[in-house]
């Protein structure tokens, strides 16, 4: 007679399905505040007190990554900040969907990441998506910027220069 051992009592599970559960809430409560990406998506970013900075990002040409940043967007307020970029993934290419992001000036001071966003779930093998990066407003008043966008596996670094912000 065979039987199978769960590692944890009925309790413990209860108790972690619980925790789960407060945790989604919170990313929820998180995204619905964090309205500033779905603004940029839908194209009503253009206020008078928000400054908007069109660049064209651009992808190192011996860069691996299967990934080309395209055309883009810093927003800068006088409480937040936002760089909105155009993420190709080319044909032949595994999904990508970004996990992490880092963002610094061309003198290497770094600008605290808030969130990172999708326009869509994945971006599909020969698929364009905007992606969305709500920082922190840096304290300098430097304009230009290199933004690393990293997958939620950790494997495809797409590095892009030129960010105006």
């Amino acid at each position: 007679m065979e039987g199978v051992r769960h590692p944890g009592t009925v309790e413990a599970l209860e108790a972690r399905l619980a925790q789960v559960e407060a945790e989604l809430a919170a990313l929820r409560s998180q995204c619905a505040r964090s309205g500033l990406p779905q603004l940029a998506f839908s194209g009503l970013l253009d206020a008078k007190d928000i400054r908007a900075m069109p660049f064209r990002g651009e992808t190192a040409p011996d860069d691996k990554s299967g990934l080309v940043a395209e055309r883009g967007s810093g927003y800068r307020a006088t409480v937040w900040a936002m760089v909105v970029v155009e993420v190709r993934n080319l044909p032949g290419q595994p999904d990508w969907v970004p996990g992490t992001a880092r963002l610094t000036s061309t003198t290497g001071t770094p600008v605290k990441v808030l969130s990172v966003h999708l326009e869509q779930p994945r971006l599909q093998a020969g698929e364009s998506a905007r992606v969305a990066i709500l920082v922190e407003p840096p304290s300098s008043t430097e304009r230009l910027f290199r933004l690393e966008l990293v997958d939620t596996e950790g494997g495809r670094l797409l590095p892009i220069t030129g960010i105006k912000l």
